[in-house]
């Protein structure tokens, strides 16, 4: 059995990646549970596998009397074969017979020995990963389910929600992903662990891995806004003069972040740099918009004013209102776009287009103002977009997405039949 026991040992050792000392303890709590169930011991039998020859063997103290009266007890006669100089009232250690424990550790403990060695590996797993946190994983896609994609990362695997997916992206059974280790958790099914390839941290840390200059602390990522699939804007500032922050992320003919945006399948990327001055800040994030000027809310609300020419007006806003959202997300302040010698205020076009789409598609102020604050102003704008994109930066369920589209259509409809066209 000591053979055995030793290829047993070394196998999960070697494949399964679990410290020797856990497996040989959990073996002995395995047998001693077995033996505890299986035959008539103590509830102080004691299990021991030597550590070198893995010899097992199992001692259950019994009380030495002057007659065996049953369980815990040895007839002196009988402890005196054991230890030559036993008496009354003494406890010895009985040894049971290996033979005996070696039928029992084969029918019963096998279970319980697997069991120990799983919560064993799964352990070893959570403290691998505990720790992983915000590194990038490699592995192959196992399995898609509703949307989810379950991901095999060699020893264990992990689960990328469909809200971290990219929605411009699919997946193929078999497919090699790159993912952030977004969370690690433990459960009673063995560890957790979600990745994300959807969050602006993932984008973050491909520019760490791919421009020295972050990785090294000379080039520091001030922020990062993310509309996952189409565009990012991240803001980079330099804690050395002499590198230009911008030209870094951006490499030789713009190789590095060439690499980043083929690792995100086309998303479009502005690097911008980063500045104290909210207005330079802003100005640089609003780019390549030209901004006729840009004042600072008086009211003291993290808001700015800016007014543009009227040609520069959508290339401010951005399609579907994307470039002024994502400079807010980025700067942390409310944005206005105004254009010059509008004397309508900003908040008052606001107003006027959110009171518009609530009256012509029927719905509530508040999904009307929902479709304002993400840049869809008009009917024709909502139409603009597909229904998968909308629900994404809308935040609204499918079938309240559905709803608008078709009331948009119809109502575009209704527009080009009382025009005449």
């Amino acid at each position: 059995m000591n053979n055995e026991l030793s290829s047993i040992i070394s196998y999960l050792e070697r494949d399964r990646g679990v410290n020797r000392e856990i497996i040989i303890q959990a073996i002995e709590s395995a047998i001693h549970q077995a033996a505890r169930k299986s035959m008539e011991v103590s509830n102080d039998l004691r299990i021991e596998i030597d550590r070198k020859t893995f010899a097992l063997k199992a001692f259950d103290p019994a009380l030495v009397s002057d007659e065996d009266t049953g369980l815990g007890f040895i007839s002196l006669r009988n402890a005196k074969k054991i230890k030559k100089d036993a008496k009354v009232g003494e406890t010895i250690d009985v040894e049971i017979p290996p033979a005996k424990l070696g039928r029992i550790a084969a029918q019963t403990a096998r279970q319980m020995i697997l069991q120990k060695i799983r919560e064993a590996e799964r352990k070893n797993v959570y403290d691998e990963y505990k720790d992983r946190i915000g590194d990038i994983v490699s592995g192959t896609i196992r399995q898609i389910a509703h949307r989810d994609i379950i991901v095999d990362l060699g020893k264990t695997e992990a689960i990328l929600p469909a809200k971290e997916r990219i929605p411009t992206e699919e997946y193929n059974i078999g497919d090699r992903i790159r993912a952030y280790i977004y969370r690690v958790q433990t459960n009673t099914s063995g560890p957790a662990i979600t990745l994300s390839r959807a969050c602006p941290e993932f984008v973050k840390t491909l520019f760490r891995l791919e421009v020295s200059e972050i990785a090294d602390g000379i080039v520091e990522v001030m922020g990062v806004a993310r509309d996952p699939g189409f565009r990012s804007k991240i803001a980079v500032k330099t804690l050395d003069e002499k590198v230009d922050p911008v030209g870094a992320c951006v490499g030789l003919r713009g190789v590095r972040v060439r690499n980043i945006v083929r690792e995100l399948n086309g998303e479009k990327i502005d690097i911008v740099r980063y500045n104290d001055d909210i207005k330079l800040y802003v100005t640089q994030a609003l780019a390549p918009a030209r901004l006729e000027s840009i004042s600072i809310d008086e009211l003291g609300v993290r808001a700015v004013k800016v007014i543009v020419a009227p040609d520069q007006l959508s290339l401010a806003i951005g399609k579907h209102g994307q470039n002024v959202r994502l400079t807010s997300k980025l700067t942390g302040w409310r944005v206005d776009i105004q254009k010059s010698g509008e004397p309508v205020s900003f908040e008052s076009q606001r107003e006027g287009a959110i009171e518009e789409l609530a009256e012509v598609l029927d719905i509530s102020e508040e999904v009307a103002t929902t479709l304002v604050s993400n840049g869809f102003l008009t009917t024709e704008g909502i139409m603009e977009a597909d229904i998968p994109y909308l629900q994404q930066v809308t935040g609204l369920d499918e079938q309240t997405v559905r709803g608008i589209w078709a009331a948009a259509q119809a109502a575009s409809g209704v527009v080009a039949e009382e025009s005449g066209e």
